[in-house]
């Protein structure tokens, strides 16, 4: 009989938890049409020329794919004007982050630092590697608090992760902000690596007055991430990437399991960078979207924050219950994020979505409040 047990650190764990799939509402409520409006998945789907580079290289699925993922290094590389010497690629953005925690920290010793609430992954996989987690409350309306995320770094400081847009709240600070923090991080630590996730920057109206990436002004301690799984479409093909120091970039390819990026996956990456008429209907869709929700919340007596993502997080009038509201809309075939596993138990999150989905949202949530 087998008398092992789990490292403790696994045993303690609050394990991420995601939105609810399409399939579990629908088995769980009879509905014949739901609309997730949870996981910030492009509204549009999956690029028109992404889908025929599937369907075209079906086919090939036996095949392992080239390793180091040559040909999709060399197109991100143009797309974004750097060297593919600091480019890496993932099975999606989380096998990044998952991997810098591993090759940078040591367990037991070293410690990352990063704002709370924050997306939940980044604590997770420093547990996972019994790594401490030094964390900073965000201000009262979700602005970063700069220098007190700085005052939780020392020398035992290997990461300090900043999303930007955030999420829960799709609050983005400049990018004078951003640098100002990567220099006076530099002069507190320079073993420290300023790893900005920039997941939603491309829902951002201006990338230029937010984005390091793209002002092409990126600091030696800094990596920035990007992802396929929002704007390009691609979240069930799990794609993403970052750009890195090059001595941390070849750590990485070092350090990577092969062939963790599929070859659909890849085949779809290269296609979605040259789908520009699909990108501009998502940008159109998201920030149209984005403004309507915005405003129609606020009429109904909602708090909604400031995003430059696309999602928004609000709140009920104080008389509504977030939690009733979400099971409410769930029965009515709308997923939304009650977003209790961000120690927000009294806010919710809601997706960009179509046009219709955005109806649908809108029209079942007058009716939630009118009833209260």
């Amino acid at each position: 009989m087998y008398t092992g047990s789990l490292r403790a650190q696994i045993s303690a764990l609050d394990p991420y938890t995601p939105g609810l799939s399409i399939d579990e509402i629908r088995q769980k409520f009879g509905l014949a049409q739901i609309f997730k409006m949870a996981s910030n998945e492009n509204p549009l789907g999956v690029p028109p020329l992404a889908q025929a580079a599937i369907a075209r290289h079906a086919a090939e699925a036996f095949r392992y794919p080239r390793g180091g993922n040559p040909r999709l290094l060399a197109a991100l590389a143009k797309f974004h004007k750097v060297s593919e010497r600091r480019i890496v690629i993932g099975n999606g953005s989380d096998e990044v982050i998952d991997l810098l925690i591993r090759m940078l920290c040591e367990p037991t010793r070293d410690t990352i630092a990063c704002f709370s609430p924050c997306f939940n992954l980044y604590p997770i996989q420093a547990q996972i590697s019994d790594v401490t987690v030094k964390r900073c409350p965000l201000r009262e309306d979700f602005s970063f608090d700069f220098n007190g995320l700085l005052a939780q770094v020392d020398d035992t400081t290997r990461l300090v992760f900043l999303t930007t847009p955030d999420n829960p709240s799709g609050f983005c600070p400049t990018v004078d902000e951003v640098r100002d923090f990567a220099a006076k991080l530099e002069q507190k630590t320079s073993k420290a690596l300023l790893l900005i996730d920039e997941a939603y920057m491309d829902f951002c109206e201006d990338e230029t007055a937010h984005s390091l990436l793209a002002c092409g002004e990126i600091p030696s301690n800094v990596g920035i991430m990007r992802t396929f799984s929002k704007s390009f479409g691609l979240a069930g093909l799990r794609l993403g990437y970052a750009i890195l120091p090059e001595v941390l970039a070849e750590g990485f390819w070092r350090a990577r399991l092969p062939f963790s990026v599929n070859l659909l996956a890849e085949e779809a990456g290269l296609a979605a960078l040259t789908d520009l008429n699909f990108r501009e209907k998502t940008m159109e869709t998201v920030h149209h979207g984005r403004k309507l929700l915005s405003e129609s919340l606020k009429a109904m007596g909602c708090t909604v924050w400031p995003s430059a993502a696309n999602f928004l997080l609000f709140r009920l009038p104080a008389s509504a219950s977030a939690k009733d509201c979400f099971e409410t809309l769930l029965s009515h075939g709308i997923i939304i994020r009650l977003l209790k596993s961000y120690s927000l138990p009294d806010h919710l999150r809601v997706s960009i979505g179509n046009s219709q989905e955005n109806s649908a949202f809108l029209k079942e949530m007058a009716a939630f409040l009118g009833r209260i």
